[in-house]
This record gives C-alpha cells, structure tokens and sequence, in this order.
C-alpha cells in the first residue's frame, strides 16, 4: 500500500532500464522525473537510478552508480573495422566491460550482416586493456553482441590459438570452426588466467541445439538457416575440442550460449561464474537497499511483457519490492502482461507510453516526449490515491470513553 505522511515528501525511486533502440536508461530515468516533478512539486523527493540487465547500457549504468574510471580503448568491431570502445576501472581493481563495445551489433549496422564472420577479437582487446590498467577482477556484460564465434576471438586475442588438421590458424568467424582440430591454450596472458571473471548474462540458453546461440540468436546477426546450422555444427565441434583440453563441456553451460557462446568459452577456460546480469547490477548499485529506502518505485523498459519477469529489471525490481511491501508501477512502450500477470509478479500498474494508435517508429521517434506524459499520468493517479487516503484518515485523535466513577 502506498503511505506517505502529509508532513514529508512522498519517496519516490526512478529506476528504469533503457528502451531499447529509444532511450538510454539515463534519459529514460530523466523524463520519467521531470513529468513527476511537473505533478507533485516539492511533494515528492524523487532519487533516480537507472538500471540495467547486462546488455547494451550495463557499462554506463555501473558507471553512473560507481567511482569508476572510464578508460578509452582503440579495438576492432565485428567486422574487424577499427573503432574505439571504453572500460571502466574501479579502485579495488574490478574492471566493468561491455562486450557490446567492441562486437556490438549497432556497430556494424552500417554493412551487410555476416554471421558466419563476426569475430569477438575486439572484446579480448577491451580484456587485455583491463588487465593492462591492473584489473584482478572482471566483470564482462554480454547483450547485444553480433557475434557466433563461441568467445574463439577473444581467446585468441588473449592469446589462444585454434588450429585446424593442417595446423594453420582458423580464419576468423564462427564459419570455420567446423574445421577446429586442436587449441593451444600454452600462450594465453597468465594474468587472464589469475583473474576473477564474473559474466552478467540475462539469458539461460545453452551454447548448441534448438535453444542454442545460433539457432535462436543466429538470425537476428544475419544466419540464414544454412548459416545457422554450420554455425550450431561449428559451435558443437568448438565444444568438443574444448572439453578434451581443459574437461569442460561447455554444451552444459547454463547461459553458455549467450553473446554467441562466449560465456561457454570463458566458464571452460577460465572458470569463469556465470551470473544473472540484472542481480550482478541491482549488488553494484545498491538496489535492495535504494527500493526499501522508498515509498513507491517507479520503473520501465521498452516491452513489458513475459520475458521482463525472467531476469529483466522490473521483474527483479517487483520482486524486491514486493518483499518489501513497497509498490511498483512500471511504463513501458508496450505493455503485454494481464492484470492477473501483473498482479502476480507484485507489479501495482503498468502504463504503456502510447497516447494514441501509432506505428512503432513514431513511437520511437517521440519516447522522450511519450515517456514524460506517461509519467505525469501516473503522478495523477498517484495524487487521487493520496487523497483518498488523507480522507480516510482521522486528522484528530479519536475522544477516548470517559472514565467510570468508583461506586461510593
């Protein structure tokens, strides 16, 4: 229930993810803000923090929140392409990278799409600069990636090599890892090795099948289905020399086929933990104790629906709230849950940004402006059930029964 004494300010937290190919979670917290500080005023004392899963956006969100370091890194693209990408260092010696830095695929948005060639090489630079600036710990996000080359790249980058029957080095791509017949792990950078290697990871998708890296994120890359299953057979073939190496399978890595299986590559290596990318954020800032700290918590994303309640932020941010007894409204571009889904998941309302039909670029085009009149909507309704409350509440203390007279 929301409560708030009509001598404070009502506590309000702003914590949404980012509305994927709209607003990072930085703007989208900033307009939800202003439409409710446009509504109550001095009334509410409202804290952003804006959140994210471990995809795109992970970096600059552990960033805002931290004392972090922002380093600039030159590496290489998907592709190959030269371009520059960013870590972060923190003064324990935790390093924060985004794989999607180097092989995002916003970054090769610009070329035809190939799957088969996307390389993760320029994420094992980002590694490498870390390790340079005296990282012992990193923690790697990998949503986002265009790549299938099962983290192969960024091991070699590392130094690793992967050898086919001739003994020549694999061309890069996930395309010619049906030709793998040996690694050599003797080269890797012993501080790699020495390293804590922490993955924020928002899927549980295995590295090979029908749930595997390329049959359910192949396409989205640009895999055709001949692609898609030279890249499975690749990445089954990959997994198969591994284990022979190091005892791992990586096939049985839970999340292993995220970002094109390169959580698999690092959990066989480097023994790397594989941890749910909202939870590792929500440690970093101090959720838990930001949602308690509360009256009412507000967050957002761009598609509320099934998938939010599986590891994305207003799931993880319901269910804490919830434990806490503190409500949650969400707003969203598209809102696809029932009230009894909602309800289940400790969710008091969810509110779609659209104020009227539209196409999805429209909606896009104007989120800010659509992000702001969702938030002035939900103030009002929030105002109306302030009131409601303040009159059903005695404003003076009740006469209590007089006090019998002892019999003479």
């Amino acid at each position: 229930m929301l409560t708030s004494s009509s001598a404070l300010p009502l506590r309000i937290l702003v914590a949404p993810d980012s509305f994927k190919g709209s607003l990072t979670a930085d703007a989208a917290a900033a307009h939800i803000a202003a439409g409710l500080t446009e509504a109550f005023g001095t009334d509410a004392e409202i804290r952003l923090l804006p959140v994210a899963d471990g995809g795109e956006g992970t970096l600059d969100v552990l960033v805002s929140a931290t004392t972090a370091r922002v380093i600039e890194v030159p590496t290489t693209d998907a592709l190959g392409r030269d371009r520059v990408g960013c870590i972060a260092m923190l003064p324990s010696g935790r390093a924060i990278i985004e794989a999607a830095e180097a092989n995002g695929l916003p970054h090769v948005a610009d070329a035809p799409l190939r799957a088969v060639d996307a390389d993760s090489a320029g994420v094992g630079v980002l590694v490498r600069a870390a390790l340079d600036a005296g990282a012992t710990e990193l923690v790697l996000t990998v949503g986002g990636s265009a790549t299938t080359d099962g983290g192969v790249g960024l091991l070699r980058a590392l130094g690793a090599r992967f050898l086919d029957a001739h003994g020549r080095e694999l061309r890069p791509g996930g395309g010619s890892l049906i030709d793998l017949a040996t690694i050599d792990l003797d080269g890797l950078d012993p501080r790699a090795s020495a390293a804590r290697w922490r993955i924020a990871c928002d899927v549980t998708n295995p590295l090979v099948g029908d749930d595997g890296a390329a049959a359910v994120f192949g396409p989205q890359k640009g895999a055709s289905p001949h692609d898609v299953a030279a890249l499975d057979d690749g990445l089954d073939r990959l997994a198969s020399v591994v284990s022979a190496e190091t005892g791992v399978d990586m096939r049985s890595v839970v999340g292993g086929g995220a970002a094109g299986g390169i959580p698999a590559a690092l959990h066989a290596v480097f023994g790397a933990r594989l941890e749910p990318g909202m939870e590792l954020v929500a440690e970093a800032i101090s959720l838990d104790e930001a949602i308690r700290a509360s009256d009412l918590v507000i967050t957002g994303e761009g598609a509320l629906d099934a998938q939010s309640l599986r590891g994305k932020a207003p799931g993880a941010i319901a269910a804490i709230a919830r434990e806490a007894g503190i409500p949650v409204v969400v707003i969203a571009g598209r809102v696809a849950l029932s009230v009894d889904e909602l309800r289940s998941a400790g969710i008091a309302a969810a509110v779609p940004i659209a104020d009227a039909p539209a196409e999805l670029d429209d909606l896009r085009a104007r989120a800010g402006e659509l992000v702001h009149a969702a938030a002035q909507r939900v103030a009002a309704l929030i105002a109306v059930g302030l009131r409601a409350e303040r009159r059903s509440t005695p404003t003076t203390a009740p006469v209590p029964p007089p006090t019998p007279h002892p019999r003479d």
